[in-house]
């Protein structure tokens, strides 16, 4: 089955992961096996509003074509996951496929279990069939640290042996990510904090607003440098973070640099696969639009590549393989003015101070980026298309060069933004009847659009 969305609903992206209706959140356990990406997420098969959490699954063989499957994880009556199947992670586990996940029972209370399921059948490429196992494996956070959130398990390797990170909140409002040996899958041993609120590159990238840490995810580069990302909660979702650094042989994280993942409003719980040569990140964008409206609500983000820069900050692209979205031919290729598709891949380069314009309301008002190639500013302004929280212009920094470029992907409400290889801005922007979705880039930038297509399979 295509994830195109309904087609009366301008508004839905019709080429990201997202279910074809109701509720979605989190990504949970990106996985590769036999040869296809599998990508499951929270789901409300019932309703677009956050409830009766299931485990959505969909797959694809090149990030490009995805399909749908049958609910992976659906809650069990009486069972440690009766409330809910929330987030986590999949993991090759002696040949079978092993989802590793928070499970809520009728009397939650902000402590989750970590629950797991196994493939019925690791020879099923599709991976259509789920066992969850009756008992947890952890069954609540480890004694002595007063800790008052515990959930999102993500497992990982190190020096051959796996371990797992687990995010929590601790009573005095200190948010950390909790470490555990569970190399037998069967058998996890608490191993102390990895980090938390209080450590100084953590508290000066990401302050003391958040008082939990969600969906802590863990991964190595290429260059052989550590990412810690978590989730920054502060009663409600907030934003997202991101710290570089050293994984030490006993497993102390030391902190290099960090910063917002995304600097847009509409970005969160990102969740990471870490193949051999690359690590991609998928994030869940929420709806800043009346919930459940549409009857349906949430979406995945592009796949983007996640990497280190050599001063430490993150490299993040969008993964190459989105180029099998592109029309046969580009729409622009020179500055000027030209229609806009309702989803495109655009990329624009200036070396001086440049607007461009990418939306016009009737009353005059544009939604507009702008490029600073000389103070080394992109900034975001949604013009007269409001929203609940705060409609000031999003200005992003980057180092100064003699060139500046923004690549825009849009698909339906969902922009992101990638200025440069060095930040993100994740918006929802939702169109109006009277709106008219037209190009302007001024002479001296460079222009390059390609409309966004259903690939062909071959």
């Amino acid at each position: 089955m295509s994830l195109a969305a309904p087609p009366q609903d301008p508004h839905a992206p019709r080429f990201r992961v997202r279910p074809p209706a109701n509720w979605m959140n989190d990504p949970n356990g990106p996985f590769r096996w036999r040869g296809r990406y599998h990508l499951f997420y929270q789901h409300n098969p019932d309703a677009p509003v956050h409830a009766n959490v299931h485990w959505g699954h969909a797959s694809s063989p090149d990030l490009a074509h995805w399909e749908h499957h049958p609910i992976a994880l659906t809650p069990t009556p009486g069972g440690p996951d009766e409330a809910g199947c929330w987030s986590g992670c999949v993991v090759d586990d002696g040949g079978v496929p092993t989802a590793v996940y928070t499970g809520v029972d009728r009397d939650h209370s902000g402590l989750g279990t970590i629950c797991l399921a196994r493939a019925a059948d690791p020879d099923d490429p599709a991976l259509t069939e789920w066992t969850p196992l009756p008992v947890p494996v952890v069954t609540g956070p480890p004694e002595g640290l007063d800790v008052v959130m515990f959930r999102d398990p993500f497992v990982f390797r190190h020096d051959g042996r796996r371990w797992a990170l687990v995010g929590a909140g601790h009573a005095d409002g200190t948010p950390s990510a909790l470490l555990y040996d569970c190399d037998d899958l069967a058998d996890w041993r608490f191993a102390g904090v990895l980090l938390d609120g209080r450590d100084p590159a953590a508290a000066a990238a990401f302050g003391d607003r958040a008082t939990g840490w969600e969906c802590p995810q863990l991964y190595a580069t290429r260059g052989g440098a550590w990412v810690l990302v978590v989730s920054l909660w502060d009663g409600d979702p907030w934003t997202t973070g991101y710290l570089t650094g050293r994984l030490d042989t006993d497993l102390r994280f030391s902190a290099r640099a960090g910063g917002l993942l995304d600097h847009g409003r509409d970005f969160y719980a990102p969740a990471v696969l870490q193949e051999p040569d690359r690590a991609l990140m998928w994030g869940w964008s929420w709806e800043a639009r009346e919930q459940g409206e549409a009857g349906w609500a949430g979406v995945l983000t592009a796949p983007r590549v996640v990497d280190v820069h050599p001063d430490g900050a993150l490299r993040v692209t969008p993964a190459p393989e989105l180029h099998r979205l592109h029309a046969p031919e580009p729409f622009v290729t020179a500055p000027g003015r030209a229609a806009l598709p309702t989803a495109y891949d655009l990329t624009v380069g200036a070396r001086g101070q440049v607007t461009v314009s990418l939306l016009r309301s009737a009353s005059g008002a544009e939604l507009t980026v702008r490029l600073d190639p000389a103070e080394g500013t992109v900034t975001l302004d949604r013009g007269d298309w409001p929203r609940e929280e705060a409609g000031a212009p999003i200005v992003v920094r980057v180092p100064p060069d003699e060139e500046l470029t923004v690549r825009v992907l849009v698909d339906g409400s969902l922009y992101e933004l990638f200025v440069g290889d060095r930040a993100t801005v994740t918006e929802r922007v939702y169109h109006r009847p009277d709106d008219v979705r037209e190009l302007r880039v001024p002479s001296g930038a460079t222009v390059t659009g390609w409309e966004l297509v259903p690939p062909t399979h071959g």
